[in-house]
């Protein structure tokens, strides 16, 4: 049996691979895609900031926790196109789960597995929140890339609208800022129609 603390190193020196797994967004010096890890941390500096747009009271904490362990399943099961083929996603997703949280100790295992199972059914208001802030982000990002990304794929508009609706689950303001930034887009052609 490993010491403690040598899985708890070997966790942390695992999810370092998350630096490596690509997205569709682009940054927006448009040099190239956003990494998973980077795409963690700023959710988690989106939470501190945008914390008093969530409807429900929320433990910032929580959602923070939520954001910076959210996507570490993405080392294994890779980054799904959020407007592509959906299917396999949740398979993927759970297995990478259990082998890598279980790297931890089992307590530890056992909370990061709680907390990555609480963003993915949104049953909480820290979760529908964390939730929101994960699917507002890409949309920032492709808007002010003018639509690099989506033009990219030929997504329209219903597609963006679908897929992002669940943001007025966790902030009403903010699906609202976010519903006029996808008119904007589809009026300047960064969106199809």
């Amino acid at each position: 049996m490993k010491a403690r603390i040598q899985k708890q190193i070997e966790f942390i020196l695992e999810i370092d691979k998350l630096k490596h797994i690509l997205r569709q967004s682009y940054l927006l010096q448009n040099l190239r895609r956003e990494n998973s890890a980077e795409h963690s941390w700023q959710l988690a500096l989106m939470a501190m900031v945008l914390a008093e747009y969530s409807d429900e009271s929320i433990d910032l904490l929580h959602v923070i926790r939520m954001a910076l362990v959210h996507d570490i399943v993405e080392i294994d099961a890779g980054d799904t196109y959020c407007y592509g083929d959906q299917s396999d996603k949740s398979q993927k997703e759970q297995a990478a789960a259990e082998r890598l949280y279980g790297l931890l100790p089992d307590d530890q295992a056992k909370e990061l597995h709680a907390l990555w199972m609480e963003f993915e059914t949104r049953e909480t208001p820290e979760a529908r929140f964390a939730a929101a802030l994960d699917r507002l982000m890409p949309l920032l990002l492709n808007y002010h890339t003018q639509g690099q990304s989506w033009l990219e794929h030929g997504v329209r508009k219903d597609q963006v609208l679908e897929r992002n609706c669940h943001i007025a689950e966790g902030s009403k303001e903010l699906w609202d800022y976010a519903e006029t930034l996808i008119q904007d887009a589809v009026k300047k052609g960064f969106l199809l129609e």
